[in-house]
């Protein structure tokens, strides 16, 4: 069934002009993410700029001094990537709001991987430099260091922690874990980073050899250590004590689907939008320590908030069971699928399944005149929301268009039940000035990545389209 809202009725006379979309935040956003990036290549630039000045190049020269050489500089921004990974996923709102929390863990995850091959690369060479360029001198060599150096052991176990981090952030591994096993690993990169710190400042001669480079880097470690300190753990310890949110009911919705109502003391003071995610822990019986994302399925009115999950884990399938008055601790909000993105007046709203949740709270929240936002809707049995969306679509005027069944192709976004024409040509056809739209996209991995791809061949800006994942 394609539920499509009619028309807005003419009028007589010249129509009232439409309020301009807010682009402001749009555009300092951009500007953030640009200085942002800039930052983090000036930093590795700056330590290698150090790293060149203090001889370095020079001593590339010989085989010996040639390993710790680069050792070093593997060390120098192997150890300033690490400390920009906590930054980003710190939750700065700054860097959030900017970013959007799925984008900052894509980059957070590459900066991951290229800090961990460089600390490594920084262990290898080093020893091998120290022994005197001998391969086979390397095991007794660094087992002589080990012993006679603290620091060198605190670092051996700070890279421990983060092989374990690493390991399970492999996608064949985050395919075999729960979601709260990954998450309480995942925390081990902390006490991995903080395991590193003396041997850094002790041993390091690039570290403390000059002011600027000690301002520098006791800089960065401070400002890391005091975002995870204020925004990780003191924004979210004083929002849940004062707004001391809790369960008022949980209706179900479809089979395996649950809503859960919530309300809380002046919630209106929650800086929450429509469109976002937060992190949720239930106080009810085990798993009540492990923290799991659900977006808002309804614009926040300042005097509750609604989620709606999918029961695909242990922690979304006791949310059925939970009991009105249950205390809720909050985190967040996160993401990037607002009103802040938008650029444009028309909006296309694109979800699959569960992932329409955020733009249930999109099509409610946003601003908008009959006909301005569309909401494309797939799911294989029924649609969630049906209702809900009917109201929005008689009193909003959105215009829904439904689009059932399975996945009718591999690579295809659409299902069984859409005429038999290409994804861009469909499109195209639902959509004739799609380029004209904002299109807000919410789904499983692949599927989003379809939605993309088509999105983009059908002429859509890439600034237009703000996609976020079902995935971790």
């Amino acid at each position: 069934m394609s539920s499509v809202a009619p028309p807005p009725a003419t009028t007589h006379g010249d129509p009232a002009p439409r309020p301009a979309v807010p682009t402001a935040r749009a555009r300092a956003d951009a500007a953030v993410r640009l200085g942002a990036l800039g930052a983090l290549w000036s930093g590795a630039l700056l330590v290698t700029y150090w790293w060149a000045a203090g001889g370095g190049l020079l001593d590339l020269g010989g085989w010996r001094s040639g390993l710790t050489s680069l050792g070093r500089l593997a060390g120098l921004v192997g150890s300033e990537l690490l400390l920009v990974q906590v930054l980003l996923m710190a939750r700065i709102p700054l860097l959030e709001g900017a970013f959007g929390q799925d984008r900052l863990a894509r980059i957070h995850r590459w900066v991951g991987f290229c800090s961990f091959d460089l600390v490594l690369a920084h262990a290898v060479l080093i020893t091998w430099g120290y022994a005197a360029g001998s391969l086979t001198a390397v095991p007794g060599t660094f087992w002589q260091v080990l012993t006679h150096d603290p620091t060198w052991l605190l670092a051996v176990l700070g890279t421990a922690c983060l092989v374990a981090v690493v390991v399970t952030s492999t996608r064949a591994a985050r395919r075999k874990l729960r979601y709260e096993s990954w998450h309480l690993v995942h925390l081990w990169a902390y006490l991995g980073v903080g395991l590193a710190l003396p041997h850094q400042l002790l041993t390091g001669q690039e570290f403390t050899s000059s002011p600027g480079r000690t301002v520098f880097w006791w800089g960065l470690w401070g400002a890391a250590l005091l975002s995870v300190l204020v925004w990780r753990i003191g924004v979210p310890l004083v929002r849940n004590l004062r707004h001391d949110v809790r369960v008022s009911s949980v209706v179900p919705e479809a089979p395996g689907v649950v809503s859960v109502y919530m309300t809380g003391r002046d919630l209106h003071l929650l800086p929450v939008e429509a469109g976002q995610f937060m992190g949720f822990r239930f106080l009810a019986g085990r798993g009540w320590t492990r923290s799991n994302p659900f977006s808002l399925s309804a614009a926040p009115d300042g005097r509750s908030l609604r989620i709606t999950v999918r029961e695909v884990g242990d922690g979304s399938a006791r949310l059925r069971h939970l009991a009105p008055g249950t205390r809720v601790l909050v985190e967040g909000p996160h993401g990037r699928l607002t009103a802040r993105a938008r650029t444009r007046r028309k909006v296309a709203l694109i979800g699959a399944g569960v992932g329409v949740t955020p733009l249930r709270a999109l099509a409610e929240g946003l601003d908008h005149t009959p006909g301005e936002v569309v909401l494309l809707q797939r799911y294989r049995d029924r649609p969630l929301f049906e209702w809900e969306f009917g109201v929005l679509a008689a009193e909003r005027g959105l215009r829904v268009v439904d689009l059932p069944g399975r996945r009718r192709a591999p690579g295809s976004w659409l299902g069984e039940g859409a005429p038999p024409l290409d994804d861009v040509a469909l499109l195209r056809r639902w959509l004739p000035d799609v380029a004209e739209h904002d299109v807000y996209v919410c789904g499983p991995r692949g599927w989003a990545a379809d939605v993309r791809r088509t999105a983009l061949a059908a002429g859509v800006p890439p600034e237009q389209l703000h996609v976020e994942e079902f995935a971790w």
